[in-house]
Order: structure tokens, then sequence, then C-alpha cells
């Protein structure tokens, strides 16, 4: 076996030179940088003179580990000594905080593999390049997770006035949520919005106890205390306590009700056996050519199913004229528009996620978890179909 062989057959020995020389001229650089950010605070460098020094350099701190995306490195961090107004302080340097322990790279791939249903010594093994021979404890972890929730909180409380939304679609979904020492599920409300470039948003997660009036109250007057200018149109499920909510808070908005929360309200009224002809009726109206023939086609409906099952007439008729809304837009948008299936698909990666989880231990970890899938990229929602019609839509609404 000639040299070239056994390095393919175990490639780790050239790599582990290549690494040590990239790591070597990496902690140059950043001794190199230190050295640049403490010359600059101290306005002038070691052991120059001049009226314009602020300060006098005093050491080092101890050799400390960081870890980088190119994996530990060896640092120390100069000290020095500033001059304020009353009397001197120690530099802080801006560059390596005190007590840092890896970028904010590895930390963020620290959080993604959380995120992604890691637990710390799955972590540990999914980044063992980058953590080689540095301790990575589950309270490592924690702390960065502390960190997600303090920007939750941020993020829920964030100002919307300089946002705008001309669509809103609202839903829920359930978790399971340790509370009063048993663990529940309990209802996580949702809203997307979408800007006038198409883009969908989140904008508010929260825990209810249930999907009351009240409850969808709490989430639109969030919205509204944010400063969120009302939308133009929510796409919703029939739920009683979220339309009369938006009714209540944003009168001038329209409604559409989800097309496919309605159909499976049909469907539960009417017996098995007709259910292929029940659909036939029902996608003539919510796929239809256009709204007019959409109208017929819902009269028609009426008419034959108050004779042949009563009850899916009545359901049908209970929607109103809010499951056509979506016709006044253009078509291109009609299949976002039609359905809250932004939010079940975005529900559907939320329950992929924490089905790792099982349950979490209290609300605030729910949130948090679910609000990191996004806010990190690990769920991402594309734009709303039929975005490049939107500057129509909002030309059309100011005239």
């Amino acid at each position: 076996m000639n040299e070239n062989t056994a390095d393919l057959l175990n490639p780790q020995a050239n790599f582990h030179d290549l690494e040590t020389l990239v790591r070597g001229r990496v902690r140059d650089l950043i001794a190199t940088i230190l050295d640049e950010e403490i010359t600059a605070a101290l306005g002038a460098g070691s052991h120059e003179r001049g009226s314009e020094r602020r300060g006098y350099r005093h050491g080092h701190r101890p050799a400390r580990k960081l870890v980088t995306s190119l994996g530990p490195v060896e640092i120390e961090v100069p000290r020095a000594r500033m001059g304020v107004e009353d009397g001197t302080e120690e530099f802080q340097s801006q560059v390596v905080s005190r007590y840092r322990r890896r970028t904010r790279r590895v930390d963020a791939a620290l959080l993604s593999c959380y995120l992604a249903g890691a637990n710390s010594r799955k972590v540990k093994l999914a980044l063992r390049p980058l953590v080689e021979g540095t301790a990575l404890s589950r309270s490592a972890l924690s702390r960065l997770v502390k960190r997600l929730k303090g920007l939750f909180h941020e993020w829920r409380e964030r100002d919307l006035s300089q946002e705008r939304y001309r669509f809103l679609i609202v839903d829920a979904m359930y978790l399971g949520v340790r509370l009063a020492r048993r663990v529940v599920k309990v209802p996580v409300q949702a809203v997307v919005g979408v800007n006038d470039a198409g883009e969908k948003v989140l904008l508010d997660l929260r825990i209810a106890p249930s999907e009351s009036l009240k409850a969808w109250e709490g989430v639109i007057e969030g919205l509204a205390r944010r400063n969120l200018a009302a939308p133009e149109l929510v796409v919703m499920d029939g739920n009683r306590g979220l339309v009369g909510a938006v009714r209540k808070l944003w009168p001038e908005a329209r409604i559409q009700r989800c097309t496919n929360h309605k159909w499976e309200n049909l469907k539960a009224k009417a017996p098995k056996h007709c259910h292929d002809e029940l659909k036939r009726d029902y996608r003539a109206i919510s796929h239809a050519e256009d709204g007019k023939t959409a109208r017929k086609a819902h009269a028609a409906f009426l008419a034959k199913w108050r004779r042949e099952v009563p009850e899916v007439a009545r359901s049908l008729e209970e929607a109103g004229d809010d499951l056509l809304t979506f016709y006044e837009y253009p078509s291109e948008m009609w299949k976002s528009l039609r359905t809250s299936n932004v939010i079940e698909r975005l529900n559907g990666e939320f329950r992929r996620r924490t089905k790792t989880q099982g349950s979490f231990p209290n609300e605030e970890s729910a949130l948090a978890l679910l609000f990191g899938l996004v806010a990190s990229g690990t769920i991402q929602m594309r734009k709303i179909d039929g975005y490049h019609r939107m500057p129509e839509v909002v030309e059309n609404r100011a005239a």
C-alpha cells in the first residue's frame, strides 16, 4: 500500500494537519484583531506615548478556548485599564466578550440542532469537528434556549406600526403542555400576515385555555395594541369565537371562511354513500371559473341538498357569502386565499418537529420552540400564489 492509498483510506491524517494549520492562522488573526481593537480604544499602540492615550495595557487574561466555525482555537484576550472621569475601569473587548466560549455562528449551529430535535448528546455528535476537546454541557444548551426565549418575547411585543399586511391567515393547533402538574392539549393560536410583496410573515403565537370569543379577542386585541393596521381580508375556519372577534374589532375587514374546513363540516353531516356526489357539487362552488358561476352553483347546491340532506344545506348556509370572498381577488391568488392551508402547513411542520418532544414543561418553552423554528429558517414560508398581482390589489383598495 503506497502513501497516497493510505491517506485516501485514512483521510483524517491530512485533514487534521490542514485544520491545524488553518486554526493556527485563525488564532493569529484573532490576536491581530484584538490588538487592533485595544489599540483603537487606548488611542496608542504598545509602548507608544502621546497626549491622546486613554489608558495602559497590563498583560492578558488567562488563555481559553474559543469555539469558532473552524473548530476550537486557544486565545488570549489583552487587558487594559481605561481612564474615566472618576478613575479607571477595566477594558472590555467587544470582539470577544468576557466569558464567551463560542462564536455566534457556532451558537446558531447548536440552536439549529436543538430546533431540529437533537438532545445535547446528539448535538455533540453532529458538531464533533467544532466542539471536539471542549465542554458542551446541557446547561450550555439551556442558556442558548433561554436566550431564544428572550428573543421570542421581544418579537411578540414588537411594534407593528411600520408593517402593512393585506391578508391575515388565522388558525389554531393543539400541543401537549404541562399545566397544573398534568399534560393537557391546549390550542396554540397562530397568525400569519401577507405583506404587499406577497411574503408570508409569522406575526403572533400564543396559548389560550380554549378557542372562545374571549381567547381570540385577546389575539386580535394584542395585534391592535402593537399598532397593526386592520387587514383587508382574514382567512379563518368557522370558529365562532374567531369570527366574532374579527367582526367586533376589525369591522371593516372582509372574512374568507376556509373552504377545506367547510367541506369537512358538510361531509360530517352526510351519509358516507353520498360523499362523492356531495364533493362534486361542493367543488362546483369552491373551484368555479368565477364568482358568478360559483354563486349559481351555491344556489343549486342548496336547492338540491335541502331535499336530500337538510343538515348539509343548513351547514352551507351557515357560512353565507364569507365562503366566496376570495373570488373578488385575482384568480392567481384563489388557491392561497380559499383555505387556511398556510397555517395548516405551518402546523404540520410544528407537529413533525414536536413529535420528538412529547410534551413541553410549560407554555413558554412550547412557544419559544415554535418561534425558533420559523425565526431560524428551519421552517420557511414561500410567497403567496399570485404574489405578482399584489401591486394591483394594493392599488384597487387605495382607489
